[in-house]
C-alpha cells in the first residue's frame, strides 16, 4: 500500500470531505503547497481558490475553497475552511451569472467566489 494521509475538509456549515489520500494541493498567503505523507508540520492560511485531493484509491476529489487554516501534523491534514462546496455540487450556470453579476455590481469579493467555483470545476 502507498504512502497515505488523512484529510479532513471542513467548511463553516459542515463537513464537506473525509478520507485518505496521497496529496493534497491549496493555495495559502504563501502561494500553492502540496502536502503528501511525512510532510513537514505546518499551518498556514487558505487563500480563496481550488483544493485539489489525491485520494489512496487514485481518484480526484477537487473543492472550491474560500478562505480559512490548513494544518498537518502526524500523516493528517485539516482544511478548515469558511465556505468550501466540492466540484461536482456546483452548478456552473449559477455560477456564471454569479460573475456576470458580480462584474456588474464591481463587487470583487463575489467575483472571486464566482471564479473560484468557476476554476474548481475546470479542474475536475
Amino acid at each position: 500500500m502507498a504512502a497515505e494521509l488523512h484529510v479532513e475538509l471542513v467548511a463553516a456549515d459542515r463537513s464537506v470531505w473525509s478520507g485518505e489520500a496521497t496529496l493534497v494541493v491549496a493555495r495559502t498567503t504563501s502561494g500553492d503547497i502540496g502536502v503528501m505523507p511525512g510532510h513537514q508540520p505546518l499551518l498556514g492560511v487558505l487563500e480563496s481558490g481550488p483544493v485539489t485531493i489525491r485520494t489512496s484509491e487514485g481518484g480526484t476529489v477537487v473543492a472550491a475553497v474560500h478562505g480559512g487554516f490548513i494544518s498537518f501534523a502526524d500523516n493528517k491534514l485539516s482544511l478548515l475552511a469558511e465556505i468550501a462546496e466540492l466540484a461536482d455540487e456546483i452548478d456552473v450556470q449559477r455560477a456564471e451569472r454569479a460573475l456576470e453579476r458580480a462584474k456588474s455590481d464591481t463587487d470583487a469579493a463575489a467575483e472571486r467566489r464566482a471564479d473560484v467555483r468557476l476554476r474548481a470545476v475546470a479542474v475536475r
